[in-house]
């Protein structure tokens, strides 16, 4: 399906392995391993390369979940039930790609993209300080329905996932940055994972190019959380506040040329 000699290969595991590591401080990993992947292989079908970009992801996504639930506290009676939702709004949003036109969320997404910065930047306080805005079922449906809306988007479009489950956890739940971070981990390995299986089940991963970056991007993921969980939420917000101006001007660039 897909065929890359050694530099290519090379290559495309340096680029899986910086995705890792932006992946795991502020979500935007995409930024980075997609456009490789598409450059390397230019008349490759677009699903293979997706499917590929998500066989390679989930893993270093998944350890990052896995080392920031050890590290920062997350209540699992809020948590499970919101892998759940992002799970099943995953499934929904992969089912629609076919019956619902992405076109209108390309061109959308710039714009949306602008004001969540807008508003971050307008509150230099927002996201510094872990102040749950929930408690108990309240917080459960919260995580729920930020889990299911964006696990949607996720199923359905995809750019920019991880950094709007780490706004919605910080201006949604109250969360400081690093708490939304540990907690979009989650939920972002969950909406990979399930797409990760409906690619599977249509068999469009090159595992063989998927597996070498694979490996890469867990060895990034290593280096991003632990500077993430060394240097605290002014880090993750700042990480953050730069992936969302690249991913306005990468989506602006695409949805208008």
């Amino acid at each position: 399906m897909l065929e890359a000699d050694l530099a290519t290969l090379v290559l495309l595991c340096a680029a899986a392995g910086l995705a890792g590591c932006i992946d795991a401080i502020s979500g935007g990993g995409g930024l980075v391993m997609v456009p490789a992947l598409f450059g390397a292989f230019p008349q490759a079908p677009p699903a293979a390369l997706f499917g590929t970009n998500k066989a390679a992801a989930v893993w270093g996504t998944a350890w990052a979940a896995g080392q920031y639930v050890r590290r920062v506290r997350l209540r699992a009676r809020v948590w499970l039930p919101g892998i759940v939702a992002t799970a099943a709004g995953a499934l929904c949003g992969a089912w629609s790609v076919t019956r619902v036109p992405a076109a209108p969320l390309r061109l959308a997404l710039p714009l949306v993209l602008v004001a969540v910065l807008a508003y971050v930047l307008a509150r230099p306080q927002l996201g510094r300080s872990h102040r749950p805005r929930w408690a108990g079922h309240h917080e459960t449906l919260a995580v729920m329905l930020m889990g299911a809306g964006i696990g949607f988007y996720d199923g359905i479009f995809g750019p920019g996932t991880g950094s709007f489950f780490v706004f919605a956890g910080v201006r949604l739940l109250g969360y400081d940055f690093l708490h939304a971070s540990a907690g979009a981990k989650l939920l972002n390995a969950t909406s990979n994972l399930a797409a990760l299986a409906l690619f599977g089940l249509h068999g469009v991963i090159a595992w063989q190019v998927a597996l070498p970056m694979a490996l890469a991007n867990v060895a990034g993921s290593y280096v991003g959380t632990r500077l993430a969980l060394a240097r605290g939420a002014g880090f993750v917000r700042g990480v953050f506040l730069v992936v969302v101006s690249v991913l306005i001007a990468k989506t602006a660039w695409d949805a208008w040329p």
